[in-house]
C-alpha cells in the first residue's frame, strides 16, 4: 500500500505564504501524477494543483499566478508554495496520489486532509 503525509498548513494572515508537503512512501512502482486539492466547509472538494510524472502541471484559475507545485522525485514528495493567500484559500488541503504499487495495482490515495486558514 501506499500512505501520503502531508504537513505544512496552519493560520497565516492575508497576503502571507505557506508551504504544503506531502510525502508518499509504501509499495510504490511508479506515480503518474501527485497534486493539492482543496474542501471549504459546505463546498465540493476541488483541484488547487498538480502535477504528472513528466512535471507537467495545471492549476485552479483562482490560484494562478500565486501558487506553484513542484515535486522532489527522488522523495517522492510534492510541494505546494502558496504565496498572497486570501481569505477565500482558507480550507482543507488533501493530497492526491495517482500512480501503481509494486504488484501492479492501479492506485489512487488520498491524504488526511490539513487544514490552512487565512484569517486576520
Amino acid at each position: 500500500q501506499v500512505q501520503l503525509v502531508e504537513s505544512g498548513g496552519g493560520l497565516v494572515q492575508p497576503g502571507g505564504s505557506l508551504r504544503l508537503s506531502c510525502a508518499a512512501s509504501g509499495s510504490i512502482l511508479s506515480i503518474n501524477a501527485m497534486g493539492w486539492y482543496r474542501q471549504a466547509p459546505g463546498k465540493e472538494r476541488d483541484l488547487v494543483a498538480r502535477i504528472t510524472m513528466s512535471a507537467m502541471t495545471n492549476y485552479a484559475d483562482s490560484v494562478k499566478g500565486r501558487f506553484t507545485i513542484s515535486r522532489d522525485y527522488a522523495k517522492n514528495t510534492v510541494y505546494l508554495q502558496m504565496n498572497s493567500l486570501k481569505p477565500e484559500d482558507t480550507a482543507v488541503y488533501y493530497c492526491k496520489f495517482t500512480g501503481r504499487s509494486t504488484n501492479y495495482a492501479d492506485l489512487e490515495v488520498w491524504g488526511q486532509g490539513t487544514l490552512v486558514t487565512v484569517s486576520s
